[in-house]
């Protein structure tokens, strides 16, 4: 079993903390459906958030989707100019089999963007 990392990101609509629960929960089920993975297969999960978001922390989104056991922390983006408002990005570290090459990385919507070369 290997330690491996993986990233995705989401834009949300609007700084409102039901939909950042909503969309970072989306996020997160999908980055561990399409690696197969489980909550046990958590080391630990690192989000970011663009400066603009202020309703609540994504963490609080990972533990109402039951990520309860997971160390998690939330910190801040930096405030570039004319980057991309209000996305929330995450850093997993995860136990796998997987080889790096077989991770998928994960960004829903208008994040797609961000990472056009390890989007899948």
């Amino acid at each position: 079993m290997a330690v491996r990392a993986v990233r995705g990101a989401v834009q949300l609509e609007r700084d409102d903390a039901e939909h950042m629960y909503e969309q970072v929960g989306a996020l997160l089920t999908e980055l561990l459906e399409r690696n197969k993975l489980t909550a046990d297969d958590l080391i630990s999960v690192w989000f970011t958030a663009t400066p603009d978001l202020r309703s609540d922390f994504p963490a609080v989104a990972a533990r109402r989707t039951g990520l309860v056991d997971v160390p998690l922390i939330c910190a801040q983006e930096l405030d570039i100019e004319g980057a991309m408002p209000r996305v929330v990005r995450v850093l997993a570290h995860i136990e796998t089999d997987l080889p790096k090459t077989a991770v998928a990385h994960v960004y829903l919507g208008a994040a797609a963007a961000l990472r056009k070369d390890i989007a899948q």
